[in-house]
């Protein structure tokens, strides 16, 4: 199996289905759409049976020379941190084509190549060990989602695919301007594994990490650069709002997690409180615009924004706790999130309106759907035993370990997210149907197979995680650890700086020691402006 080449098979499927897509007709493109995803996913499972959980060394590894100089190798693999990532990817991009099926009636192929051509690219980012070739699939998925928001997409959708575009390009452009010179400093490489074992000086470092901010803090979106956010997920029909929330999201933060921490430790260091803070703001204040929406995409739109404020919280407590649950907390996002824009998707279909006012009491015409609503939603908002509170459970432990009052923030971010999700689902299942929208002439069918079918798998996938999340955690530990240890040397050295006598870091499986005040990881022996 390992003389396999499983990652350019799982990365290059969907491009190789995209180009047959031109060659059918739309009922039959639909199809052959479904059939291609399905088969990439079922093609990305021996990936998650065959990972070695005991290394955190890149597994399925490809490599071949692209460009002989400067040298440029096409090359591939993963570790516990980017195998969820592809699972995540090939797992919901299954249920794009599916909530499609009936909402796309133009342009059936274009659409269908273009979602499949996404599905290639973010593949290709989460698995690129080479920095050109990380860029080049990162370029490429800037397009087939600016087709998606600006040709399918509602009447602003123009706007809102054009806001989408010149943001992440603005970013894309500081990160290549980053990798140039991590290149020329880091020994004439782009060998993302190398580059990583690399010292640069404090002062380079500082202006990488700024180049890298801008990039990944985009994508997540970090406050105050998600303004993109909402504009582009009430316009982009209901995949386009799936792929961005559920996959395209994560990219910053994993961009932060492959490069920024093990790439540039001093600097990550020195900022850390900077992200931590911008965190804590995206965290209640997308929650507390969520409260005020009357649009349900926006409303999620907008969770999504406190959501992946979790994420960078975790990755910058820099600690097992909060790193791992920030990358379970990546997963649950993608699967309850995803679901909840199905939902959305669902009950578009029938009133055309996306209003709450106009969908109000629900629960009588359509109990299947609120029944699926009130779960994703009550997940959403992290009930125990569910998903989302295993992620959010941990990455407020590995907070609280570094600073218990930014922990006690954080955590009205929760009571915040119960009160926009319970208000939601009160008006939405259980309120009184408005006389004007009980007049409308809309035909509230119940759900019908097919978006049972759609619904019930991420269903299932909210309970396993939230009940056995140790599945899903142990893949991630060597590759976690290994990622801390790159870190290790620094904040040992800061932490005997400070004279505190011992490691900063509270994580493994020793007591924790006593978190240090955020404003004191500075170390005073290197200048970072």
């Amino acid at each position: 199996m390992s003389h396999f080449p499983w990652l350019t098979a799982i990365i290059f499927l969907p491009l190789a289905g995209a180009a047959a897509l031109f060659f059918v007709k739309a009922q039959q493109a639909r199809w052959l759409a479904l059939g291609v995803t399905l088969a990439d996913f079922a093609l990305s499972l021996p990936l998650w049976f065959g990972f070695d959980a005991t290394t955190s060394q890149m597994q399925f590894t490809e490599r071949a020379s692209w460009i002989t100089s400067p040298a440029i190798n096409y090359a591939l693999g993963l570790d516990g941190i980017s195998l969820p990532m592809i699972l995540l990817t090939t797992f919901l991009t299954p249920f794009c084509v599916g909530i499609s099926w009936r909402a796309i009636e133009s342009r059936v192929q274009l659409f269908m190549a273009s979602l499949l051509v996404m599905e290639t690219a973010m593949l290709g980012v989460f698995a690129a060990l080479d920095f050109v070739l990380f860029y080049v699939f990162w370029e490429a998925m800037l397009i087939p989602m600016y087709l998606l928001i600006g040709v399918w997409g509602g009447p602003n959708r123009v706007y809102a695919a054009v806001k989408f575009f010149l943001y992440t390009l603005v970013g894309s452009v500081l990160l290549l301007v980053a990798i140039i010179v991590l290149f020329f400093k880091g020994g004439h490489t782009f060998d993302i594994l190398q580059l990583s074992k690399g010292d640069y000086a404090p002062v380079l470092q500082s202006w990488i990490f700024w180049a890298f901010f801008a990039a990944f803090a985009v994508k997540v979106p970090m406050f105050p650069f998600h303004t993109w956010l909402p504009d582009a997920h009430v316009e982009a029909p209901t995949a386009g709002s799936v792929i961005l929330a559920s996959v395209l999201l994560k990219m910053g933060a994993y961009g932060f997690l492959r490069f920024t921490l093990p790439m540039l430790p001093d600097a990550t260091i020195a900022y850390t409180p900077i992200i931590i803070a911008l965190s804590v703001i995206a965290i209640l204040y997308g929650a507390y615009m969520a409260l005020a929406q009357a649009d349900l995409k926006k409303l999620i739109a907008y969770s999504s924004v406190s959501h992946m404020g979790f994420v960078t919280l975790g990755i910058f407590a820099l600690n097992t706790q909060g790193i791992e649950g920030a990358i379970l907390q990546m997963v649950n996002h993608g699967i309850t999130t995803g679901a909840l824009f199905l939902c959305v998707g669902i009950i578009y279909e029938r009133t055309h309106s996306r209003l709450i006012s106009d969908n109000t009491g629900l629960t009588g015409p359509m109990p299947r759907y609120a029944t699926f609503l009130v779960i994703f939603s009550l997940s959403s908002l992290g009930l125990p035993g569910t998903n989302s509170f295993v992620g959010e459970f941990l990455v407020l432990a590995g907070t609280f370990f570094r600073s218990k009052p930014v922990a006690a923030l954080a955590s009205l971010g929760i009571i915040l997210a119960a009160a926009y999700m319970l208000w939601m689902v009160q008006r939405v299942a259980f309120g009184t149907r408005s006389e004007q929208s009980a007049h409308r002439p809309v035909h509230l069918s119940d759900l019908n197979l097919r978006e049972m079918a759609l619904l019930a798998p991420l269903l299932v996938l909210v309970f396993w995680i939230g009940l056995v999340p140790n599945q899903v955690l142990t893949p991630m530990h060597a590759s976690v650890a290994n990622l801390l240890d790159q870190m290790d040397q620094e904040e040992t050295a800061l932490a005997q700086i400070i004279g505190t006598g011992q490691a900063a870091r509270g994580d493994r499986q020793e007591p924790l020691p006593a978190p240090l005040p955020l404003a004191a990881r500075h170390r005073p022996d290197k200048s970072i402006p």
